[in-house]
């Protein structure tokens, strides 16, 4: 029997439109799933905690309240980025142990931890605190291809994130680049090598996911992603419904409550039809793209990189960043293309082609990683790239948060005034800014002030 993960109401329509499903049609939606069966429910975490306070005036807190409250039966997932959390820098081990605390006492049974590095050092903290409150980790290899993510390089990893005391081991094929070969070769070799139930975790984007998974399930995956049509395939996860069908009265059939499957397609059609009308999920992102499979380029990445070519009037440049892009990968020590480092190397890539000049400017972010703020990467930088970019400076070889004092009593000191608890605090501590709007108007709301309309020409 696979088990499977539901994924609708986090990847699904972060990876289709942008996460800007409401608290309303996440909670209407999972008061049905905890009677479909599933192995858990991916609730939170990603983009949605941002996504709630900057796009819908929602604080995450609540909507992961209000999920578990409907939620008897299921367990609830979330993604953290390990050391990041939920942002885009490293904080500090006193803010990653308190957002895993509350994490789990708001409802979140299951914490997955990644690293865009798959440097464990910076899982480890994330790994402890999710164990120290009682939660369930689960630690993700973020999966690429170069000439060092080899089948030998992830199994190594997964025998120090099995030491690390993960509960599960994931399989994170975050651009849909993982084939049915190599899918079959990788697990193979992850389950004689570890004991830990293995999950995977993919995307539709190059148009092969299902083949994969389904060479995966024989190859002995325990857990597959999927996402509940019509909030499916394209940038998401494979259909839900169409993985339980295909191995139905099989050996490995997930043995979903169809009953309550057939409740919720309507739900979702009406949610994805909304998003279709406003403008926000765009047919596009049903496309498949198997050229991804060429330059392990993930959806995300490459809609982002159009945005900026297009916004440089630069779009006859689009093929020539593509093939920028393996080339500042390499130069880089191929980093996985997953955030923030998929962001980092696509706009450097664009800036390279744009100055007609490779590492003539730089993004801040590059620099910093250059200079070991983001961990070790995986295989050694071009040491005259480098050199180009940043000189003699000294570069750190310690775990990044090492060198970053405790943050969380100075935030809670600092924004006394607007955060009432602990869980504000971390908001704040995560997204500074849009965090402050957002308290500032939920407890001290102004009033509409009435307006007269009148001619202005008389």
């Amino acid at each position: 029997m696979v088990k499977i993960v539901e994924t609708s109401v986090r990847d699904g329509h972060q990876s289709l439109f942008a996460t800007r499903m409401t608290t309303e049609e996440v909670v209407k939606l999972c008061e049905i799933y905890d009677k479909v069966g599933y192995h858990a429910i991916e609730v939170w975490g990603g983009a949605t905690f941002d996504s709630c306070m900057r796009f819908l005036n929602e604080d995450p807190w609540e909507r992961l309240r209000a999920v578990r409250k409907v939620c008897k039966n299921t367990k609830l997932q979330m993604l953290f980025r390990g050391q990041n959390i939920l942002g885009y820098r490293h904080y500090s081990d006193d803010v990653v142990d308190m957002f895993c605390k509350k994490s789990i006492e708001n409802g979140i049974d299951i914490i997955r931890v990644f690293d865009a590095l798959n440097d464990v050092r910076n899982l480890k903290q994330a790994v402890m605190s999710t164990k120290k409150y009682g939660g369930e980790c689960q630690i993700a290899l973020s999966y690429t291809t170069s000439p060092v993510h080899t089948v030998e390089y992830y199994v190594n990893l997964a025998k120090e994130i099995e030491k690390l005391g993960a509960d599960s081991l994931c399989i994170k094929d975050m651009a849909g680049v993982l084939t049915p070969t190599d899918a079959t070769e990788l697990i193979t070799a992850l389950k004689k090598n570890t004991k830990l139930p293995i999950e995977l975790h993919s995307h539709c984007t190059a148009g092969i996911c299902e083949m994969t998974y389904t060479a995966a399930i024989k190859a002995g995956v325990d857990i597959i992603d999927t996402s509940m049509s019509p909030l499916s395939n394209g940038t998401a996860q494979p259909s839900t419904q169409a993985m339980a069908n295909a191995f139905k009265g099989t050996e490995y059939d997930p043995k979903l409550n169809f009953e309550y499957i057939h409740k919720a397609e309507p739900i979702v059609t009406e949610i994805v039809n909304k998003y279709v009308k406003n403008g926000l999920l765009s047919p596009k992102s049903f496309q498949i793209n198997p050229n991804i499979l060429t330059y392990q380029v993930p959806g995300g990445m490459l809609s982002n990189m159009i945005k900026q070519l297009t916004d440089q009037g630069a779009m006859d440049k689009y093929e020539e960043v593509l093939r920028e892009i393996p080339k500042v990968r390499k130069d880089m020590g191929y980093p996985p293309l997953v955030t923030p480092l998929s962001q980092m190397v696509g706009t450097q890539s664009v800036l390279n082609i744009l100055n007609g000049e490779r590492y003539k400017m730089c993004a801040k972010e590059i620099k910093d990683y250059l200079h070991g703020k983001y961990g070790k990467s995986p295989a050694p930088v071009d040491e005259e790239i480098k050199k180009k970019i940043i000189g003699d400076d000294e570069v750190i070889t310690c775990r990044p948060a090492d060198l970053l004092k405790p943050e969380f009593e100075e935030l809670k000191e600092k924004y006394k005034d607007i955060a009432r608890c602990d869980e504000d605090v971390l908001s704040l501590a995560l997204f500074e800014a849009v965090a402050t709007e957002f308290l500032t108007k939920k407890y001290n709301p102004q009033p509409e002030v009435e307006t007269e309309e009148f001619d202005m020409y008389i």
